[in-house]
């Protein structure tokens, strides 16, 4: 869930539209924000239906989407032609067509924007009138998902975690994904990340039913409570879609807090985004002398593992002195949470690690600013200090600018990590 950014949307829009020019090639580059974010006359509603999991009104809005122009829809419609000829080499003359791209948008109650995915709509030849809907796995709208994607890799790789052979398919990397949404950030991650197995935590079904059947999200991820899969094998059609990717997603309609007690999983990487219909940060998963915290902190890898959490939060206004800004504690709903968070989850997660398996003084704890929006990326990691040193505000800025250039360059990302890392930097002691 996101923020906007206390000026209007258009002179913002107007404000960094010289920056997001020199990067049209990022189909969810802020350019677009105009698309995506939309207004009631721009979009129609594909799904509306009322949650008992404390999200009110849960909606899902189509909007136009301007690229990729038809101009490159034969290319992608050979794509699927090509990979369908392959699973069924009886059938190799099916044929497909491109219908359109739309963005849709996951809300809560009708105001939050909890969620933004771009998909294409499909169908073949042979049956026209069944169309079929595919997440755009390489497109994500929305900064703070991007801002999230920067600075956990970019840590990941300053505690000297090898995401080349992760990447390429050589080593597996487990993440761990807390709320779901329309699924943008998973499905990135698993498409970029050859060795990435992916879980997913989302107590709601409907939003879990909301991504499948009205954003693109592949069937096949979903897990019954047992652990086997809900579908017993894949859609011959999601296949084409999604081999090689939805076989490392595992989505699980689960509490994340009883989640995390009983798995018995240790997790590289753990991203959490979870807000409710009240646009509020459960107290459980940051409360310091809950469950939550202290099996997550079991659940970590103890030499490089890294949380990252999106926060609401002021992004204009920062402190000086080296500390988490209290003054969120007057802007926003979650804000005045946001210095408490911060701390819990530096001091249960990587706070002594001579306790827990690591090298005493190697946690760290920072927030950075995202672009554009009132909200802020949380990280606590451990193994990035050096000889037992807590490394100091400049040179960890300086660390993750560098790693962030290795990420953008591995993972072969259609927009810059070091604007999702350079604003804001602040310590969290």
């Amino acid at each position: 869930m996101w923020r906007i950014a206390r000026f209007s949307l258009r002179s913002k829009t107007r404000w960094y539209s010289s920056a997001a020019r020199r990067n049209l090639e990022d189909e969810g580059d802020w350019f677009y924000s105009s698309e995506w974010w939309g207004t009631d006359s721009d979009g129609h509603a594909i799904l509306r239906s009322t949650s008992d999991k404390g999200n009110g009104v849960v909606s899902v809005v189509a909007y136009p989407s301007s690229r990729p122009g038809a101009v490159h829809w034969p290319s992608m419609e050979k794509w699927l032609q090509k990979r369908y000829a392959m699973m069924h080499p009886d059938e190799h003359n099916e044929q497909f067509r491109i219908l359109g791209y739309q963005w849709r948008v996951l809300r809560f109650n009708d105001i939050t924007r909890q969620s933004t995915v771009k998909l294409m709509a499909t169908y073949r030849n042979s049956d026209p009138g069944t169309v079929y809907f595919m997440q755009q796995a390489n497109c994500l709208a929305v900064p703070y998902l991007k801002s999230m994607i920067s600075v956990g890799l970019a840590t990941l790789l300053s505690c000297h975690y090898d995401i080349t052979s992760a990447v390429q398919g050589k080593k597996n990397m487990n993440i761990l994904c807390i709320g779901h949404g329309g699924g943008s950030l998973p499905l990135f991650l698993a498409t970029k990340i050859q060795g990435a197995t992916v879980h997913i935590v989302e107590i709601d079904p409907l939003v879990i039913s909301a991504s499948i059947q009205a954003m693109g999200f592949p069937a096949f991820a979903v897990v019954k409570p047992s652990g086997e899969r809900a579908l017993l094998e894949p859609n011959p059609i999601d296949e084409v879609l999604w081999k090689g990717i939805h076989e490392r997603l595992f989505l699980y309609e689960a509490d994340a807090e009883k989640f995390i007690q009983n798995t018995s999983n240790i997790y590289d990487l753990v991203f959490i985004d979870a807000y409710d219909g009240d646009d509020i940060f459960p107290h459980k998963l940051w409360d310091p002398k809950g469950p939550f915290l202290d099996s997550l902190r079991d659940r970590l890898h103890p030499e490089h593992g890294t949380v990252v959490v999106n926060l609401h939060s002021d992004s204009d206004i920062l402190s000086s002195d080296g500390c988490v800004p209290f003054i969120f504690d007057q802007i926003l709903p979650m804000g005045k949470y946001v210095s408490r968070v911060c701390r819990a989850y530096k001091d249960v997660l990587a706070g002594n690690e001579s306790n827990h398996g690591g090298k005493e003084g190697s946690g760290l704890g920072f927030i950075v600013s995202v672009p554009w929006l009132c909200n802020s990326s949380l990280v606590v990691c451990r193994g990035f200090g050096v000889g037992g040193m807590t490394p100091d505000r400049d040179s960890v800025y300086k660390t993750l600018l560098s790693k962030s250039l290795e990420v953008e360059n591995v993972l072969n990302l259609p927009f810059s990590c070091v604007q999702y890392i350079k604003r804001g930097l602040v310590l969290v002691d």
